[in-house]
This record gives C-alpha cells, structure tokens and sequence, in this order.
C-alpha cells in the first residue's frame, strides 16, 4: 500500500501562484510514477502531469503546459506541483496518484485530494 496526502491547496485571484504537495508513504516511494490529475465540478477527472520515478521525464496536460511544473523529491517522499498563472478554469479538486511502470492509474493508489480555487 502507498498512502498519499496532498497539502498546499487554496484561494487564489487568477494570476496567482500554488505549489501543491503530495506526501507519501508506505512502499518504496521512488518505484512509482506519480502524477497529478484534477475534477472540476460536473466534469471528469482530467490527467494534469506525471513523472517518472527518476525524476528525469515528466508528461503535461496541453492546458498546462508553461505554467505547471510537477518534481520530485524521492529523499523526502514527497512530489510537487508548482502552478503559476492560474485561471478560473484550474479551479478544481487536485489529486495525487501513484503508479507502477507498465499499471494503470486506475489500478495505483490515490489521495483524498486538495480544492484549488482561482477567483477571478
């Protein structure tokens, strides 16, 4: 089992900053993939970011791309996302996912996610 808590979620006026941070534990935190995906209210969860366990490749949402960074900081089990230049339409519940290479998000381990709101 791997558990993760996410943190860092809040208010923002659009144009504004957040770093997310996902927290876990349990199994070797480096083996996994880990990935952000955020749910917007009536809509579905939609994939934000990803990165290998090394840290060296890392996957974004067009909708993300230049303003999203996710890292990872295997020492200290945890794994970030830096937002900048939020938008009302980032406004949605962030999530933190975990997968081995070659499974499915689905099958991995999630958090209980973090609200992120961007007022306008």
């Amino acid at each position: 089992q791997v558990q993760l808590v996410e943190s860092g979620g809040g208010l923002v006026q659009a144009g504004g900053s957040l770093r997310l941070s996902c927290a876990a534990s349990g199994r070797t935190f480096s083996n996994y993939i880990m990935g952000w995906f955020r749910k917007a209210p009536g809509k579905e969860r939609d994939f934000v970011a990803a990165i290998t366990w090394s840290g060296g490749t890392t996957y974004n949402a067009d909708s993300v791309k230049g303003r999203f960074t996710i890292s990872r900081d295997n020492a200290k089990n945890t794994v970030y996302l830096q937002m900048n230049s939020l938008k009302p339409e980032d406004t949605a519940v962030y999530y933190c996912a975990a997968r081995l290479a070659g499974g499915s998000w689905d099958s991995g381990f999630w958090g209980q996610g973090t609200q992120v709101t961007v007022s306008s």
